[in-house]
């Protein structure tokens, strides 16, 4: 794991200045600043030059651009030559190849503009590995009571800015702020990167796959546990689930035959994931129906040798609580009858989202849900999802289920979904939390937009070096960027040429 030195940190503050003279002391700070000791142990050392009117300027800002060659060489990361006509071009196309930026946050016309601190906060915990939040913190719901801004604070980076709170990288104005769209100054530069050096050394690295996983089906594998944060087969070895999501299988169940099932299984995957509507013209209004095109999909996988979830697909009915008792009947009858089957999965709250909570609604929901499934299957793998359309497993990372067997559910969309979402995936896995990707997408979060082939391929790599299953959105001719198949694609006419960008991206990844 990389290790930040102050040497370099300190040298690479001197870039975001004018050619200047080396100062013991500034004209521009004074006892009592709050940047004061900072600034000036740097001076007093050495290692901190200021312009040649013998300044500091704390208050000038400091651009994208700059803030994250200052993260990238506090890294200790190789030089990279410009890519662009910008002189940080290279820096810049790096941060974003490796997940600092998503696609949504940066353009060339952003270079020069001044980094708000939210995005500062960002590249400092993703660049230089800030330490997640540790339990004896009190977590992120100390910070959303003492952070007096805290609901100004982006969703996409709340998390990163706890991140800091809680490692004493950021501690707010005087009136409690922490002003997320201000710029960054330079002073803030200085303390933030000198505090990240000094008081949070980076951790050991994310939880690391094994050497080497199993692919493979149902009769390779036997039943499945859970081993840490590892999926493991009969023998204990790692096993590793790639597959398809079928979309709702009262609109699209022609693709859950057998003959679609053997073609993708030809193709290497080992998983299929059932869709089984709630709302939506789903479950709740035609039980029988829905009930049947379940049982139909699991047992054409089960007799192509993969393993298949049972996924109640909980959408726009957003509080999983809402169908209770609904669910605990469909669970109990569905178990009982693949109660011998080592290939069935169980998911039993697809996305809960709205004004929905772990622990008010979500953790009570999978405690009643859970039991109804061991009672007749005491040893299949369950998943649970949460918050944010199963975005918010970091909360169940905090506060776990007491049920063996169990795996927290992460979604994401390639067009929407950046590091920040993967960063929330290692703090779960830091914390003992095993994560499944029960549904993810290589379009934007709508099933629209795209294909972002090259966020895919950054998510792939994730997901592979982690040892992470999951199922792709979706195997249907739906026409959206994140259907597998060409509109009018028959369901045993499943082939190379009958494949979307997004299909041929992802069958891809089976092999």
């Amino acid at each position: 794991m990389r290790k930040i030195t102050f040497i370099i940190i300190i040298a690479l503050l001197c870039c975001i200045a004018s050619p200047c003279i080396r100062a013991a002391d500034f004209t521009d700070t004074k006892t009592g600043d709050w940047y004061f000791d900072c600034v000036n142990e740097m001076a007093d050392a050495g290692l901190l030059t200021g312009y040649e009117d013998g300044t500091f300027r704390p208050q000038g800002s400091v651009t994208y651009a700059e803030f994250t060659a200052m993260i990238k060489r506090a890294a200790a990361l190789e030089a990279l030559a410009p890519s662009s006509s910008h002189w940080a071009g290279g820096i810049m196309k790096y941060a974003y190849e490796h997940g600092w930026y998503d696609y949504d946050e940066i353009n060339e016309s952003l270079y020069d503009a001044p980094v708000p601190r939210c995005m500062a906060a960002k590249l400092l915990a993703l660049g230089l590995e800030i330490p997640a939040i540790e339990q004896e913190n009190n977590s992120y719901y100390k910070y959303m009571t003492s952070v007096a801004d805290f609901n100004e604070i982006d969703g996409r980076y709340a998390y990163l800015v706890v991140r800091g709170y809680c490692n004493g990288i950021f501690t707010g104005d005087e009136n409690g702020r922490f002003n997320p769209k201000n710029s960054l100054t330079r002073a803030e530069a200085c303390a933030m990167i000198s505090r990240a050096a000094l008081k949070a050394p980076l951790l050991t690295a994310a939880p690391a796959a094994p050497a080497e996983v199993i692919s493979g089906g149902a009769s390779e594998n036997g039943w499945l546990s859970v081993s840490g944060t590892q999926l493991v087969n009969e023998a204990g070895a790692p096993v590793v689930l790639r597959g398809m999501s079928s979309h709702g299988l009262h609109w699209f169940g022609k693709y859950t035959s057998r003959a679609a099932l053997s073609a993708t299984a030809a193709y290497g995957a080992n998983l299929f994931r059932a869709a089984m509507y709630t709302a939506e013209g789903g479950y709740i209004s035609q039980q029988d129906e829905c009930f049947s095109l379940m049982t139909t999909a699991i047992d054409n996988a089960i007799a192509e040798d993969m393993y298949v979830i049972a996924d109640w697909h909980i959408l726009s009915d957003g509080n999983p609580m809402t169908y209770l008792e609904q669910s605990k009947d469909f669970f109990a009858r569905l178990s009982a009858l693949y109660a011998d089957s080592p290939n069935v999965i169980y998911e039993i709250c697809n996305e809960p989202n709205g004004d929905v909570t772990w622990e008010r609604d979500i953790k009570p929901y999978a405690e009643a849900v859970i039991p109804v499934i061991r009672a007749n299957s005491p040893r299949s793998i369950i998943l649970v999802g949460s918050g944010t359309w199963s975005q918010d497993f970091n909360d169940c990372a905090d506060s776990p289920l007491a049920f063996d067997n169990v795996m927290y559910t992460c979604h994401f969309y390639a067009g929407t979904h950046g590091g920040w979402l993967r960063d929330r995936i290692d703090y779960a896995l830091s914390k003992g939390a095993p994560i499944f990707v029960s549904e993810w997408g290589t379009s934007a979060a709508d099933g629209n937009g795209g294909v972002y082939a090259d966020e895919t391929r950054v998510w792939l790599d994730f997901l592979r070096e982690r040892g992470i299953s999951r199922a792709n959105w979706s195997l249907c001719d739906k026409a959206e960027s994140s259907a597998a198949l060409i509109s009018g694609t028959a369901d045993n006419a499943i082939s190379d040429a009958a494949l979307t960008e997004s299909g041929r991206l992802v069958f891809a990844d089976f092999r």
